[in-house]
C-alpha cells in the first residue's frame, strides 16, 4: 500500500488505538460469537438485536463532542466567556479524529470496549452465518462453522 494515501476509514481507529485494547475487543467479539453458537437460534436473534442498539466509536465521539460543545456554549453565555474555548477545543479534537483517526478520548473509549462499526458488523455477519443466512457458507456443523467464522473475521 502507498504510504502517502490516508488510512482507510474502517481501519484508522483500530490503527490509532492501543494494541491491548484492540486485542481485548477482538477476544470479546469472538467470545460472543462462540457463546451464541452454543446457545442457538433464539440467543442469536437476541444478540443481533443488541448489536442493532450498540453505539459504535464514531457515535460515542459525536455525542460526547456535541455534549461538551453545548455545555461550553451554555457556560460561555451564562457564566464566563472563557468557557467558549471548550467548543473550540472539541472541534479541534473532532478535526484531528477525522484526519488521523485519533483524538484524546479515543484510548479511553477503546479501553472501555467501544467498537468500530466495522467490528460490530463483523460480529453481526458471523452471527448471520451461524444462523444460516448465507446459503454458500456451510453452517450445519456448529463447532466446525464457529471455527470457520472466527477465522473469517480475523485480520
Amino acid at each position: 500500500m502507498d504510504d502517502t494515501l490516508p488510512t482507510p476509514t474502517a481501519e484508522r481507529v483500530r490503527e490509532a488505538s492501543p494494541s491491548r485494547a484492540n486485542e481485548r475487543i477482538r477476544r470479546m467479539t469472538e467470545a460472543h460469537i462462540a457463546y451464541a453458537a452454543r446457545q442457538g437460534p433464539q440467543y442469536i436473534e437476541e444478540r443481533l438485536a443488541e448489536l442493532d442498539r450498540e453505539w459504535d466509536i464514531e457515535r460515542c465521539l459525536e455525542a460526547t463532542a456535541a455534549s461538551f460543545s453545548l455545555i461550553g456554549m451554555t457556560l460561555g453565555a451564562t457564566v464566563n466567556r472563557k468557557w467558549f474555548a471548550l467548543p473550540a477545543v472539541v472541534a479541534a479534537f473532532l478535526l484531528q479524529h477525522a484526519i488521523q483517526g485519533w483524538c484524546p478520548p479515543l484510548p479511553l473509549l477503546r479501553r472501555l470496549g467501544v467498537r468500530t462499526a466495522d467490528e460490530i458488523n463483523r460480529e453481526r455477519y458471523a452471527l448471520k452465518v451461524l444462523r444460516g443466512d448465507f446459503a454458500d457458507v456451510p453452517s450445519t456443523d456448529v463447532t466446525h462453522s464457529v471455527d470457520e467464522v472466527l477465522g473469517a473475521i480475523r485480520h
